[in-house]
């Protein structure tokens, strides 16, 4: 099947059958092939997973090799407002697409992200008419808390990582979130990683990795 998003597809070694799907989106700029080396080392711990990067909608406005979820040219909250909730209708449609190619439902899905991707998988996930497995974001943020708290339906258990010395996205949004997500009595996890800027370093990888793993066993 062709899906509305083009995407890096990692599938089970060995025809193994698929219990789990990990979707990852990328930040800024990126594309799936970037996000999708986070697979290489969590595909070992789990063998029948599927794991799905799709590429932003759009080119980048300011690297066009890579893709953006939405614009950041215009320093507008209620454009930007504008750019994710389009961006979402085209997430969920693909996550739509995913569900009913491989027979998979939301609470066998975790939605990951980075950056941008990570705000995006906030947004739809916690905007679902069911609840996602989990949520696991990388160096994001709320992108508009009163959209967010108005549109909530659902609350996904949810793991935030940031990096303390991160100069592109601030870890004081990562204070925030968790207040957020405090607020709403969703169950939230958060993790500073010291010496850290705006990356994921082997050691987010490996609490996101037992964190999701953990939520795939529950």
């Amino acid at each position: 099947m062709t899906f509305c998003l083009d995407s890096t597809i990692i599938k089970p070694e060995k025809n193994q059958d698929i219990h789990n799907a990990v979707v990852l989106l990328h930040g800024y700029g990126g594309d799936g092939g970037d996000i999708s080396m986070l697979s290489l080392n969590w595909k070992r711990h789990m063998p029948n997973t599927i794991f799905i990067c799709p590429n932003g909608h759009e080119r980048c406005e300011i690297n066009s090799s890579g893709y953006q979820w939405f614009d950041l040219t215009r320093d507008d909250p209620d454009y930007i407002l504008e750019q994710t909730l389009n961006a979402e209708k085209k997430l969920n449609k693909f996550l739509d697409e995913i569900k009913n190619e491989y027979k998979i439902e939301n609470n066998k899905i975790c939605l990951s992200g980075f950056s941008q991707g990570c705000i995006m998988s906030i947004n739809v996930g916690l905007t679902s008419n069911e609840q996602y497995n989990c949520i696991v974001g990388f160096s994001g943020k709320i992108i508009n808390l009163g959209n967010l708290k108005k549109r909530k339906k659902n609350s996904t258990s949810t793991l935030l990582i940031h990096g303390d010395k991160d100069d592109v996205v601030s870890p004081t949004h990562l204070l925030e979130a968790k207040d957020f997500f405090l607020r709403e009595s969703i169950n939230v996890e958060t993790y500073l990683v010291k010496n850290c800027c705006h990356s994921i370093p082997i050691e987010a990888s490996s609490i996101a990795l037992n964190y999701i793993l953990k939520k795939f066993k529950s």
